[in-house]
């Protein structure tokens, strides 16, 4: 579980190719394996820098666009979780 005072960071060796209207691929070397980011996705990514919580980054989503769910917040934990089960996100130690 990812608490909210967590700041995750995402794995170096990943690497991300924004393509056009903001979605993104983001590429494993380790395993191969890509995977499709919409646009949301790409602008989690981009602050899975160590400074920012999950609630931090909830706010700036806010900032940002327009019509943000009230259960964002829980999606933008799954997504992190899921980057971390997958090795392309963790913590800095």
């Amino acid at each position: 579980m990812i608490a909210n005072t967590d700041k995750p960071v995402a794995n170096p060796v990943a690497v991300l190719r924004e393509e056009f209207d903001d979605w993104a691929v983001l590429f494993d070397p380790d395993s191969g394996n890509a995977f499709g980011l919409n646009p949301v996705g790409v602008f989690i990514w981009k602050r899975l820098d160590g400074h920012h919580t999950t609630g931090d980054i909830l706010k700036e989503l806010c900032e940002h666009c327009r019509d943000v769910p009230g259960d964002a917040e829980s999606h933008i934990t799954d997504f992190v979780k899921d980057l971390m089960d997958k090795g392309l996100a963790g913590y800095q130690i």
